[in-house]
């Protein structure tokens, strides 16, 4: 299993050597990879009494792109994980471009976690369609992978048209793995159809929805060993609760886990200092 931590959007600040410092502690410590959340707008609850979405207009959130291209030329080795990209809320196109930039200048080490969202608000200011979010997203997948493995591609689908374009430079590999999050029964459907791996969250009934997304996979002659699953976990105390969950995440085939230190109460400059402590505690469980 491969450990991961999650870059604390909401509470780590906008100091630029703050952020430097949270990305070189995670990869010094010896963690694989770097998970980071998406959201270009917060609501303002003022005129929204009625308001139940967990950010707002007063969460930060640094831009995941930007971030992670700042980050790219400060790390050597840890893997760059966007989870998730809202990507029915952006255009195609410039999202292919902008990870496949990315790739190329992080030396391949993007990993494109990509959902659905739930913040209508971010629709409407982005100018997209909220309803239709879901199947819609399964055509910009498409979009963006003939996009990174060919330089010139045509495209006549039913939300997107292309006519003879390409993007330059192009992914070294051609291609950049997308995972999806969502644990909706369309979410695990569409995971074990076309995806590269999933956001699984941690609950009861996980391994019947591990199994069921690995049905969906065999059933579509895919082999299921193939799709990576990742899940993140509570800080904690970083004792031994959270070593017998990533035990159990790891017997139920959970291929990689990620460690969130935001909501523990935790000052800013603690954030770096809690990496450690949890690797102590849990790096054996990685390999």
């Amino acid at each position: 299993m491969k450990l991961g931590a999650v870059f604390p959007q909401i509470e780590i600040g906008a100091d630029p050597d703050r952020i430097a410092a949270f990305a070189a502690t995670a990869e010094s410590t010896g963690y694989d990879h770097l998970i980071v959340y998406d959201h270009v707008l917060g609501a303002s609850t003022k005129n929204r009494p009625d308001w139940s979405g967990p950010y707002t207009s007063s969460s930060m959130f640094h831009e995941p792109f930007v971030l992670f291209g700042y980050l790219a030329g400060l790390t050597e080795t840890l893997e760059l994980v966007t989870a998730v990209i809202i990507l029915p809320q952006r255009q195609t196109a410039l999202v292919a471009k902008q990870a496949a930039s990315l790739d190329v200048l992080s030396r391949g080490r993007l990993r494109l976690g990509v959902g659905t969202g739930w913040n209508a608000v971010e629709y409407e200011a982005l100018s997209e369609d909220f309803h239709n979010r879901g199947v819609r997203s399964e055509e910009q997948i498409d979009v963006m992978r003939k996009l990174w493995a060919n330089e010139v591609i045509s495209y006549d689908g039913r939300w997107h048209k292309i006519s003879e374009a390409g993007l330059n430079p192009l992914p070294a590999r051609r291609h950049i793995p997308v995972w999806l999050g969502g644990m909706a029964p369309q979410v695990i459907d569409r995971v074990g159809r076309i995806a590269d791996g999933w956001f699984p969250f941690y609950n009861e009934n996980l391994k019947a929805q591990i199994d069921a997304m690995q049905q969906v996979a065999q059933d579509h002659g895919r082999n299921p060993d193939e799709i990576g699953i990742e899940v993140m976990v509570g800080l904690g105390d970083a004792g031994p609760k959270q070593l017998d969950q990533l035990k159990r995440l790891r017997d139920m085939g959970v291929t990689h886990a990620a460690v969130v230190t935001m909501n523990a109460g935790l000052a800013p400059d603690e954030h770096i200092d809690s990496l450690q402590r949890f690797y102590d505690a849990a790096g054996s469980i990685g390999g």
